[in-house]
């Protein structure tokens, strides 16, 4: 019989091939995405010292009162607006866009989408 990996495991190996290729810098450090199922997290992370610079996620108080679902695409794009505020108040405006193995559509695509549209350039 063929065994197929587990779809985790298939997005772990994703997204190590991702982070191989690029890493986030002072001057342009990485946006990682994480999306769980019940929730969406990202992270302004310098990978130089491996410091979270600003981070936003789905279970704050102040972003879930929001929202009305935290799963969903406009809980995405609001969490991508969320973000780029924040960074661009760190005096942030430009980074690399990890989507953490997710494929790039849906609420993955949201989050950057919203993230650009706030004013992050990637």
């Amino acid at each position: 019989m063929v065994r197929k990996e587990c779809r985790s495991k298939i997005r772990e190996k994703k997204h190590m091939k991702i982070r191989n290729r690029f890493s986030g810098t002072p001057e342009r450090p990485r946006l990682a995405v994480f999306r769980s199922n019940n929730h969406m997290y990202a992270q302004i992370i310098d990978d130089t010292v491996g410091n979270t610079l600003v981070a936003a996620s789905t279970l704050e108080k102040d972003v879930k009162a929001e929202l009305e679902h935290t799963n969903d695409v406009a809980a995405a794009a609001y969490l991508g607006t969320v973000i780029a505020k924040r960074a661009l108040d760190k005096g942030i405006k430009t980074v690399v866009y990890d989507r953490g193995g997710f494929v790039y559509q849906g609420k993955v695509k949201a989050l950057a989408e919203a993230a650009r549209e706030a004013g992050l350039e990637f």
